[in-house]
Order: structure tokens, then sequence, then C-alpha cells
């Protein structure tokens, strides 16, 4: 027996940034030789008895529902014929759809706006939400439409305190694999104030033991998935500066954004990594947030 082929998943909502998403997830398939699934959130469903017994008219939710899935179908076998397309519409919340949809998906790829449905992804309502709690990697198509025509064959891989052997170091390999592109792998280091020349374990320049300590990281994390991924050119770039602005501005040259999922617990909400929730406000690419199962 083959191994099961999950499909990515994109959500679809009509919106102008629904579409960047949907080409971009399109493309993502190519890229993997994947089926695409598309999915719309409508609550229409709940609705359609009580409708159909004051009426034979569908619904115009449900007619709504269906122009929007369909002119994405339409969308995306314009872009490339040779995806499998499938799609589904769910009578719930797009939260909820996400996340259901995400435990069988290769990915789940959402738009960093949206209207309807999706409204508040922007703020966060719903993208921050499902890649807080999915399963499996979500990404959040940022940027214009210049960022996002995939010209800098650069992946960015923020790597994270642990980072060996994480599901996020294999995944941007991947990704940079199946691009032919560079993959830029960026340890952010601080020096704190308190570290002075003379304390015990800062042998000479204190910041060039938090630098070198830095470089330290980068080559554990990478060494055994590298090993995996010849072909792949890989820059290790220790960088000075809180992660979170780091990696956002190095996302203006990037295709790719890729985080390691730091979950917390917080008054029984999960809740994203200071670094995660920044880039999938304020990154200038699409982001990847990758879970590491526990």
């Amino acid at each position: 027996m083959g191994t099961m082929v999950y499909p990515l998943v994109v959500g679809v909502d009509g919106s102008d940034a629904g579409f960047l998403a949907l080409d971009w997830a399109v493309d993502e398939a190519g890229l993997h030789t994947l089926p695409l699934r598309l999915v719309h959130a409508s609550r229409w469903e709940r609705y359609e008895d009580a409708a159909l017994g004051m009426s034979l008219k569908r619904p115009a939710r449900e007619v709504r529902a269906d122009n929007i899935v369909g002119a994405a179908v339409e969308r995306a076998n314009q872009r490339n014929a040779d995806i499998d397309v499938s799609t589904q519409i769910l009578g719930d919340d797009p939260e909820t759809v996400l996340l259901r949809e995400a435990d069988y998906a290769s990915a789940v790829i959402v738009g960093s706006c949206g209207r309807g449905a999706f409204a508040g992804l922007l703020l966060g309502s719903v993208g921050l939400a499902v890649a807080a709690r999915a399963r499996c990697p979500v990404i959040v198509v940022r940027g214009d439409r210049a960022g996002l025509a995939g010209t800098h064959e650069r992946v960015l891989l923020g790597v994270g305190d642990s980072a060996k052997g994480s599901e996020a170091v294999r995944f941007a390999f991947r990704e940079a694999a199946a691009r032919r592109s560079t993959l830029d792998a960026v340890r952010a280091w601080r020096c704190p104030a308190h570290d002075t020349a003379d304390h015990p374990m800062v042998a000479g320049s204190p910041e060039r033991y938090h630098e070198e300590w830095a470089s330290a990281v980068l080559d554990e994390a990478l060494e055994e998935t590298a090993g995996e991924y010849p072909t792949v050119r890989v820059r290790r770039v220790t960088a000075e500066g809180p992660a979170h602005k780091v990696l956002t501005r190095r996302s203006a040259a990037a295709d790719l954004l890729v985080l390691g999922a730091q979950r917390r617990d917080s008054h029984l909400v999960l809740q994203l990594g200071r670094v995660a929730h920044t880039a999938l406000h304020h990154a200038e690419c699409p982001v990847a947030v990758v879970p590491q199962p526990a």
C-alpha cells in the first residue's frame, strides 16, 4: 500500500486576498504534486430546511457559496489545469471548518484578510487561531502581488531554541528543494545589558560569545536535515536583534518565511509566540507556521 497523500487545503471566500491565497496554493500544489481542496465556510445549510419550507427557491447563501466556489475552481484550473481540484462547502464558522480540515491536510492555506465568513483575518481572528491550533502547517499568504511572485529564490527559516530535528526545519528544506531556492537559516541573538567581559562565562567580547552560541545553535538545528537535502544551498545567518524584528525585516527579500509553532498555554487559550504572532501580522511574504509534535 502506498503512503496516503493529503491535499493542500485553501480557504476561499471570494475576496481579493482569498484569490491571492488560491493562486499561491495552486502554485504550491504544482511544486509538490499534491491535490488541492477548496473549502468554503457557510452557514446556509443550517437554514436550508426552513427556507425550503417557505419557498422552492434555493437560499441566497447557498447560491452565493456555490458561485464563490465555482469561480475559485475556474481560476485554479486556468492557472494550472494539471492540478487535481476538489471542493467542499461546509455549514460552520471558518475557524472550525479549517481546523477540522487540518487533520487531513498537508497544509492549510489562507489569505491575510478577507470578507464575509473570513473577515477579520487582517486582525488575526481566524488566521491566528488556526495557526495556533492546527495539527498541520498553516500558511498565511501575505505580501503584495510582486512579493508573491516567487522571484527572490529564497526561503527564510527562523531557527528557535528547540529547532533540532524540528518539523519546521524539514518543511523549510522541502520548500527550498522544490523551489530550487537558497535556504536562509537565521538565528537572532542579543547581548543582555548585564553581560560584561569580566563575567565568568564570557571570555573576551560578550557580543562574540552570544554570536558564537547562536552559530552553534544553527549548526545543531540544520546538521541532520541538511544531509538529507545535499542539493539545497544553505546560508547560515546570525543576526543581532530581537528575532521578530530581524525576521520581519528579512521577509522582504524572501518567497516564504518558515517558523516553528512555539505554542504556550495561557488561561486555557493556545497562543503563538511573539515571533510568529508578529510575522503573521507584518511579514512581507507568505508565512508558514509549522507545529512540532509533542
